[in-house]
């Protein structure tokens, strides 16, 4: 390139800045074209501030929502229950400081709303659908019997001690008759066969029969039936009834 043409890029180039590029006086000078320019800025950096605090947040739940998926799925009910248990103890602290009954001072903060839907709750989680099969009553007797258990960890040990490699029995094993239960469980067992002939005894007996009641009925089922229709709309058809034994039905 000659020097001429090289002076006169130059010289273009400088014009151009000198155009472009706004000068240190007119920065200074408030203009509407400096102020929006300042707005835009200052509204740019907000929104990159933004983005980058967007950002942050949403890895953090990202890695809060891993966590989560680790663990296992009754977890959130398991940390209520450990946090309801924390404040119970806490409260039971507090109340034996205070010389009270925590039982009595819980029963007091309860309203009777809670109460009635806590009771229809229970009713609804353990039902009582009475005899339907002698498997279903058999059922519910063991259940019953194995809420009543409570373990003898000494006895366990002893035993545990004593039956050596047989305590946890084999096909090999031979351990049958060796087994000699104390006298408290015998007694326990003894007191438990007592209260369930008791308890047997009340739901056994036979309905009284009546010789001098009318007889309304055809069979079993049908003697039923008009007792539960009795039972219900006895005290609406009473006086139809007796116009009907007397012949004054209209």
């Amino acid at each position: 390139m000659s020097p001429k043409l090289r002076h006169h890029v130059r010289y273009t180039t400088n014009q151009l800045f000198e155009v472009v590029a706004p000068s240190n006086e007119e920065e200074t000078t408030d203009t509407p074209a400096a102020q929006k320019r300042e707005e835009r800025l200052r509204k740019f950096r907000e929104l990159h501030f933004k983005r980058n605090e967007a950002r942050k947040l949403n890895h953090q739940e990202v890695v809060e929502e891993d966590k989560r998926l680790k663990l296992p799925s009754n977890w959130e009910a398991k940390k209520a229950r450990l946090e309801y248990e924390l404040i119970v103890d806490q409260k039971k602290k507090e109340c034996a400081e205070r010389g009270e009954d925590y039982n009595r001072v819980k029963l007091l903060e309860i309203s009777a709303e809670d109460a009635e839907r806590w009771e229809r709750k229970k009713k609804k989680k353990n039902p009582d659908p009475g005899f339907s099969g002698y498997a279903e009553a058999q059922l519910r007797q063991y259940q019953r019997l194995t809420k009543q258990i409570k373990p003898d960890m000494e006895n366990y040990e002893r035993q545990r001690e004593e039956c050596g490699e047989d305590f946890h029995p084999t096909s090999n094993s031979l351990i049958h008759g060796t087994h000699v239960p104390s006298k408290e469980s015998v007694d326990r067992m003894v007191d438990d066969v007592e209260k369930q002939i008791e308890k047997r005894s009340k739901y056994s007996r036979r309905r009284a029969y009546n010789d001098d009641a009318d007889i309304d009925y055809i069979n079993e089922r049908n003697a039923k039936f008009n007792k539960k229709a009795e039972r219900f709309y006895g005290k609406y058809t009473a006086e139809i009834k007796q116009n009907l034994e007397r012949g004054t039905a209209v």
